[in-house]
């Protein structure tokens, strides 16, 4: 596994790195409280009303203890509310760091396919071709190169018929696992014929590799394709500036144990990693992979990690404050009002700070949204997000358009089952997953199809719909692929249609699912548009229903895009939907 640059982690296992700023995280909501200082307030006036009671206080008795009580009520407080943000900023930044640790490793696991693949592919050759070495040179070529420039940097045909392993041919370097026989004749019986790609780490030799070797499952054959990809000397390699993991240093371990002796590529030198971090155990080939992870900086800002002390510090400013003028309310009830003026106001300001806490979860939201839309010649694009349940304000739908070159475009819209972090997880996880796919051209058939080994109903109890729409924006070309999604609706000349296209089952119910695509020609000035089932489903009420009132809302409709969307929401979802929409469109300019 080749790692020169911060991409190199990936480019390793096989996987590309998608840049970009799209990344996940999670928060929680939390709110300071005035009750205390309110009570200290009802507690000052009762002295204050007049001179009972201070006539029925003892000759030559204290008066100011009501004051410390205050001071005390109010140290008290900002000793809570400094535990509550500390622990707040605590569990958010351990939530974050969990949550990128996740996204990363969502990465490391696609790495699989593309290294098995070939491996699988040749080991297949072999076999049909009765170990062919020719054939086998000829195929695996591409896929071997110097250290950086190729997947592999060795990839070999084995013969295991004779019971002893026998080398039939070597495309590019020698394989470090041939010098030890018995080492290699052992780790060959690990690959049976079950399909599943076995993994040795050559991590003590000079020249530190990661072997793997794959057997074709249910064949009558003996061969064995081995590849190695080669390791940095040093282990060092750090993720690229531009990356959306850039501010996280990072381990990656060949195994459960974080060892020195099983390290396999860090960008710190002092290990195992120290302080706040998370882990994520990654399924990978027969064995697994351990991805540790530490910040660079506050995940979730510097504000939020300065908070405690400037509660703190407000708090004591407030607190003896209050001491203060309570002390003073003792003997002058008009400064007694003008103090519950000033706790009317710090009320207020208590509650305006709750109401911003409680757009946090909405701005999560958006910030796993893509920040701004794609700007192609040809094409105009919009897109809105709508949440459903009022105070869950983090779900599964999302949309994304995606520039694929100054011609095309991808255009996705999906739906996690679900809500909150664990829904918005799964959605950055499959919206990352796309990105990367896409960037390797690959049309929207096999990119569902390489999402379906992501998600598993059967482990996560989460399954998503999505729709993949490629668009040949010169040649108005609409290539759609759908995973149990709704159609979308192509709007042209005042008339709605809906563009139907072979159904597949939704990402997660099955691994491996194969999805067939639906391709037409769009009239000229045409408008696309995608969307979740929260803009048109209703309790109670059939889906064909729903959809002809959007047919009829969208096509009598000759507003801009912007508007458009804007006033299907706001006409169809009058009804108070409860589920979260997403809706994405582009419409061709003349």
């Amino acid at each position: 596994m080749a790692t020169t640059n911060g991409s190199d982690l990936d480019k390793g296992l096989g996987l590309p790195y998608p840049s970009g700023d799209d990344a996940g995280m999670a928060m929680t909501d939390s709110h300071p409280t005035s009750v205390a200082v309110a009570e200290a307030a009802e507690d000052t006036e009762g002295p204050g009303q007049g001179g009972e009671a201070s006539s029925r206080r003892p000759a030559g008795g204290w008066p100011y203890w009501v004051a410390i009580a205050v001071g005390a009520v109010g140290l008290v407080a900002t000793g809570v509310l400094v535990w509550i943000s500390a622990s707040t900023y605590t569990s958010n930044e351990n939530r974050l760091l969990s949550l990128r640790a996740r996204d990363a490793g969502a990465l490391i696991t696609g790495a699989l396919p593309t290294t098995q693949i070939p491996l699988a592919s040749a080991a297949a050759l072999a076999d049909a071709t009765d170990g062919d070495v020719a054939k086998f040179k000829a195929f695996i070529a591409r896929s071997v190169g110097p250290q950086g420039t190729g997947q592999f940097v060795s990839v070999s045909l084995w013969n295991l018929g004779a019971g002893q392993p026998r080398q039939l041919a070597v495309v590019g370097a020698p394989p470090v696992l041939a010098a030890s026989t018995a080492r290699l004749a052992s780790f060959f019986m690990r690959a049976p014929r079950t399909g599943q790609l076995a993994v040795i780490g050559l991590l003590a030799e000079p020249h530190p590799r990661l072997g793997y070797a794959f057997t074709s499952p249910g064949l009558t054959g003996r061969y064995v394709a081995y590849a190695e990809s080669a390791l940095p000397a040093n282990r060092r390699s750090r993720f690229q500036s531009s990356s959306s993991f850039a501010d996280l240093d990072y381990a990656l371990y060949l195994g459960r144990s974080q060892l020195d002796s099983n390290l396999l590529v860090s960008d710190l030198r002092n290990l195992p990693i120290q302080g706040r971090h998370a882990s994520v155990t990654i399924p990978f080939g027969d064995t697994v992979l351990t991805f540790v992870v530490t910040p660079r900086r506050p995940l979730a800002g510097t504000f939020a990690q300065r908070l405690p002390w400037l509660v703190a510090i407000i708090g004591l400013l407030l607190s003896l404050g209050a001491a203060a003028l309570t002390a003073r309310l003792i003997g002058r009830r008009k400064q007694a009002e003008r103090l519950a003026r000033s706790l009317e106001l710090i009320a207020d300001e208590n509650r305006r700070l709750y109401a911003e806490q409680r757009t946090i979860a909405r701005t999560l939201q958006h910030a796993l949204l893509p920040e701004r839309l794609p700007t192609v010649r040809g094409v105009e694009t919009s897109a809105r997000y709508e949440t459903g349940v009022k105070g869950i304000d983090i779900g599964g739908d999302w949309y994304d358009l995606i520039a694929l070159d100054e011609r095309r475009l991808l255009l996705v819209v999906g739906d996690v089952s679900g809500r909150g972090v664990r829904a918005a997880a799964t959605m950055a996880a499959l919206r990352f997953a796309i990105h990367a796919y896409a960037a390797q051209d690959d049309p929207p058939d096999e990119i569902l199809t390489k999402l379906s080994s992501l998600v598993n109903v059967g482990r996560s109890g989460q399954l998503a719909t999505v729709l993949c729409a490629l668009v040949d924006i010169e040649a108005r070309r609409l290539t759609v692929t759908s995973a149990g999604h709704l159609p979308p609706l192509l709007i042209s000349d005042g008339t709605g249609t809906f563009v139907h296209s072979e159904v597949g089952v939704p990402i997660g119910v099955r691994a491996g699912a194969t999805y067939a695509s639906t391709s037409i020609d769009t009239p000229p000035a045409a408008t696309l548009l995608a969307f979740t089932d929260g803009l048109v489903e209703r309790r109670g009420e059939s889906i064909d229903t729903g959809l002809a009132r959007l047919q009829h809302a969208a096509s009598s409709n000759h507003a801009q895009l912007d508007d458009l969307l804007g006033r299907l929401l706001d006409d169809l979802r009058l009804d108070g939907g409860e589920d979260d929409t997403a809706i994405a469109a582009l419409r061709w300019l003349d």
